[in-house]
Parts: structure tokens; sequence; C-alpha cells
């Protein structure tokens, strides 16, 4: 049966399983007398009694006025000879009944196993996508509110790549406001003597920072609590920010040293979450190019004064809500977080040229990314073809409901978070068994990252969860270690037919020869159209909706079928063949989540 694989740039593709299906159905559709358009197939909402089904028959009605049964009846008749169907049946009032040769199935996943990426298309246009997710202010630990951008998007990054796609990730760190004023401010206040704050010094600066992070994490927030109290004191910050913002020479080298130690606790502490970012750049990075861009949106016109600050209308006629203007400098000339977003759009524009910009942030900032969008699209700063695309993500709660907090009602600091689930991973894991320490500990590493990742990817990005540390780690239903386990469990049967003297290589897939293998087939076809919806929609929790079910697929045919002790040799080494693609498959996609398996538990 020929499955019309193709040629797009050198690489082979296979056409989706369900449209090789509606191929057929609009065929005989059209070959009926009908309207071949009529013919898409869906999965079956009754799986019970049918694998496809096609409501055409009954949209064609009214057109044809003809019962649908009839016109069901016509098409089902020039189905006959079909390589691919096994049984199409019109059932009343009009449905067609669709099921699929095991032979069909069998062939497509042969060749899905030999293919680039499971025959996933490659995209009609390759895009190059800027991501900007993280955005965490340096000397300041990271807490559990980074960690549903960290984690989204780094999943979407490793989505659009599998995709076909090139994506640049970007952190965007806060580097450039008060908070540096303030810690410059309290160090000073400590220690007066540190060379950075002599002005006629003029040697080089100590290669070595002045503090460690645990001390800058400490001035922080005391620095910034004086700064409430006392106006003074904020006075001599914003005094400071002013002096480092224009390029005071001990106070940019005590600057470099803050963002060294940061970024150094930064790198750990998203590498424990397996985040990685292409680019480190932070709002210092377009302290530069502001000027010029603020005279350029001046001069053609588009920013005007209002109330003593420099504003760009963005209001349009069809606005149905109230669209403020987008403020570019304050009545001190002072920048906000709207000039730093816009000069990095511009910045981005002129060195990466991306076709698309996409923003993983919280979602209460939805009306001031609309403004920053708009701005940036009437001041010409990208093409009119520029896709800019806010993904705003809900707020991760407690068991209450409310924001997650410490148990003394703080907020949690991430590293904190991570440690307790990877204890409580421990636990688990060494419960009843007798395990290897270092294993354990490495184990229970990979297997609660998996519990935080999939927890919070399950979910509809947009909307808020509930952070359930019982429910995450649990070994069954709908968890990171549910999924990890069954690909434990696949990866032990292979090294079992390995030391039986099986080679997996030779294995070959065959037809199915019961209804829980033919099912764990049709979910494996149904891989390609999963992943490119899940990179269209931007759209993680479709990752995550499939390898359940195909976890539990799986987990159903193992528990009907002797795999191992099936006597017919040829027979057994299908069933391998089949473990082996369901285990790449899996692996595939907890990968584009941004977590791995290990290989026992």
């Amino acid at each position: 049966m020929e499955m019309r694989t193709g040629e797009r740039h050198g690489i082979k593709i296979m056409k989706k399983f369900l449209d090789l299906i509606s191929e057929e159905i609009m065929q005989a559709f059209e070959d009926a007398g009908y309207d071949r358009e009529l013919g898409r197939v869906t999965l079956s909402n009754r799986p019970d009694l049918c694998e496809y089904q096609c409501n055409g028959a009954m949209a064609g009605a009214k057109k044809y006025k003809k019962a649908p049964i009839m016109i069901a009846g016509d098409v089902a008749a020039k189905t006959e000879d079909s390589e691919l169907l096994a049984e199409v049946a019109a059932v009343a009032p009009g449905f067609l009944n669709i099921k699929v040769k095991e032979s069909a199935v069998s062939d497509y996943l042969k060749k899905m196993a030999e293919s680039e990426r499971f025959g996933l298309e490659p995209p009609a246009k390759k895009e190059k996508i800027v991501m900007d997710y993280g955005g965490p202010n340096v000397a300041k630990p990271l807490h559990v509110g980074h960690l549903r951008s960290a984690v989204i998007g780094e999943s979407i990054k490793r989505i659009a790549r599998y995709a076909g796609h090139e994506v640049i990730s970007d952190i965007h760190l806060g580097d450039w406001g008060l908070q540096m004023g303030l810690i410059i401010t309290e160090l000073k206040e400590r220690r007066p003597e540190l060379v950075y704050f002599d002005e006629n010094y003029t040697g080089e600066y100590p290669e070595e920072a002045p503090f460690t992070i645990s001390e800058l994490e400490e001035i922080y927030p005391t620095a910034s609590g004086k700064s409430k109290e006392d106006p003074a004191y904020k006075e001599k910050a914003m005094e400071a920010t002013y002096r480092l913002q224009n390029g005071v020479r001990g106070y940019r080298a005590l600057w470099e040293h803050i963002i060294k130690v940061s970024v150094t606790d930064l790198k750990r502490n998203y590498q424990n979450l397996n985040v990685e970012f292409d680019l480190w750049k932070g709002e210092s990075d377009v302290h530069t190019v502001i000027p010029g861009m603020v005279e350029y949106m001046k001069k053609e016109g588009y920013a005007h004064m209002s109330e003593g600050a420099l504003v760009v209308d963005v209001k349009e006629d069809t606005d149905t809500k109230e669209i403020p203007p987008c403020m570019i400098l304050k009545s001190d000339g002072a920048s906000l977080y709207n000039t730093t977003d816009l000069a990095t759009i511009m910045e981005r524009m002129e060195k990466l040229h991306p076709d698309e910009i996409i923003y993983v942030v919280d979602k209460r900032q939805d009306l001031y990314f609309e403004q920053v969008f708009r701005c940036a699209r009437k001041t010409k700063l990208v093409d009119k073809d520029t896709k800019l695309k806010f993904l705003g993500f809900g707020t991760m709660n407690g068991k209450d409901g409310k924001p997650f907090k410490t148990r003394e009602g703080g907020v949690m600091r991430l590293e904190t978070l991570i440690s307790e689930i990877n204890e409580e991973m421990y636990r688990k894991i060494t419960d009843n068994r007798e395990v290897p320490e270092a294993e354990a500990r490495e184990t229970a590493k990979v297997v609660a990252l998996s519990a935080i990742k999939y927890g919070d990817l399950s979910n509809q990005a947009s909307k808020d969860y509930i952070f359930d540390i019982d429910k995450f780690t649990s070994f069954e239903g709908d968890t990171g270690p549910y999924i990890l386990y069954t690909i434990v469990r696949i990866k032990s049967i292979l090294n079992k037919y390995k030391e039986q003297g099986g080679r997996l290589e030779n294995a070959v897939l065959q037809e199915a020869v019961s209804e829980s293998e033919k099912a764990l087939m049709l979910q494996i076809t149904r891989f390609s159209a999963m992943m490119e919806n899940a990179f269209e929609e931007t759209a993680p929790h479709k990752v995550c909706a499939y390898i359940y079910e195909l976890a539990n697929d799986f987990n159903r045919f193992y528990h009907e079928t002797k795999i191992l002790s099936e006597e017919d040799e040829k027979k057994k080494a299908g069933f391998i063949a089949l473990l082996v693609l369901t285990r790449d498959i899996l692996e595939t996609c907890i990968d584009v989540l941004g977590f791995s398996a290990p290989e026992r538990m």
C-alpha cells in the first residue's frame, strides 16, 4: 500500500494518518457524485463502535435533498476496494463508521520508525523566533513566581525547534533599575572604604567581588526596606542609579560584580530546572539605544508631551476598553519598563531580524504588552508581518487556592521548592526498597523534575493551577512520575529481551493481533498531528495530554499481552519493535517538555 511519502527540502515526509483516511473518504464522496469536502474524517467519539467517523452525509442532506443514510450508503459502497480501510459502515441517521486495516497501520508505523522526526513534515517556511522568558531581577533569588515562565518558555522553545524552526531564547534580565542604586548605596554605607567609592582612583578594580551571592541577597531587601522608610536614603539610591547609568567608573565596576555573581547563581538554578538561554541580555544592553529611539519617535511625530511625560497614543477607534497611551519617558526624563522593552524590540529587529517574538509572562501583564506591541507597530519598530505574541500564564496556587507561599506566609525560594520535591521523591523511591544512596538521590532528582514540569505543563498555560506536591509526585494518574514509570517499564522489558539474546535492531513491526495492540498503534500514528498542533497553538499541555493517553494505551497492552513469554518469535519481535517505537515517541515528547527519564526507578 502506498503511504504517499514525498520529498521536501530533501527530507522524506509523510502525510498524517488521519489525512490519508480523509483523502480516501473524500474520494469516495466524489466518486459517488457528491462534494468531496464532505468527506472530512475525525477520530471516533465512540471508540467502542469504530476508530474514525465521518458526518459529511448529514451536512450534505440539505444540499442534495436526500436522506443522509442514502448518501452515506452510496459513499460506503465506493470504498470496497480500499487498501487502507477495513470497514466503512453507513449507520442511521447517516454517520459513516470507519475501521482501518491492521496492515495499513503497521505499514505506517514502519515508515514512522524509519523517518526523521517520525515523519513530521518540515514547515513550509522556517521561521526565526525570538523567545523572551525568565525575566528575573539580578541580586534577588529566584522564587516560585519565576517557575512558570521558565518551565513554559523552555517547553515552547523546544516544541518550536522540534517543529523545524530556529529559536533564540533570551532571559531579559532586570539589571539596570533602581535596585542597582539601592545595592550600591547600602554597600557604601557598610563599607565606605571600598576603592569603588574613591572618585580619585584611576587604577584597575579588583577581579573578586566584594560580596558573595548570599550577602548580595541580604543587601537588596535591607536596602529596599530602608528606602521605603527613609526618603533621604531613597534619594541617595536614586542618585546612585543615575551615576551608574551615566558611567561613573567605580559604580560600573561594582555593577559588573553584581551581574557576574548573580548570573553565576541564576545559571546554576536554571540548570537544576533543565532550562537554558541562548542570550543573557538585560535592560542595560539597550541603555545606549534609548536616546536614539526617543529622538526618532519625536522626529517622526509618533510621540508627544502629555502632563510632562513623553507618550505615544495607542488607542484605536475599534477599542471596547480604555487603552491608555504608552509612556516613553517620565516627566523627570527617566526611562520605564516600556522604554526598555521597546528599545529591546528595536535591537532584536536590527540584529536578529525575527519573524516572531514571543513573550512568556504573567497574564496580569496583558494590558501592558498590548500597549507595547501597539506602540512598536505604530512607530514601525517592527516590520508589517512580524508577529508579536504575548503568552500570559496563570498563577501557581497552594492547596488553599491562594498564591503559593511558605508555611510562614512568605514567598518561597525556587531552590527550596525543588529540594522539598527532591526529598519527597527520594522518600518514595527508597520506601520499602534497597537502592544505593547515590543512585536513589540521582533518580529522585530526575523524577522530581518530571513532577514539577508535568504538573505545570499539563494545565493550559493561561489558567491558574494548584501546586499539589502529593498529587504531582504520585506514580499513578496524570503525573510526570507515571509517564516516567511507563518509560522505565518499557526499557526494562527491552533489556530483558536483549538478555535473552534478542536483537532490537532486528525486530520488525507486525500487524496488530489484539485490540489493545491496535489501539496503541493508532495512538502512535497521531504523533505528528499532535506535535504540529502543539507548535501552532503554543500549547505544551497538548503534548502532556497525548503522552498520558499513549502511556495508558501502552499499559493496557502490557497487562493484556504476554510479551517476553510469547512463543512465536516473529510475533514477539513485532511486540518488541512496537515497544521501541513507543519508548522513542515518549522520550521525544518528554524531551520537548524539558525533562528526561532514568534508566531504572
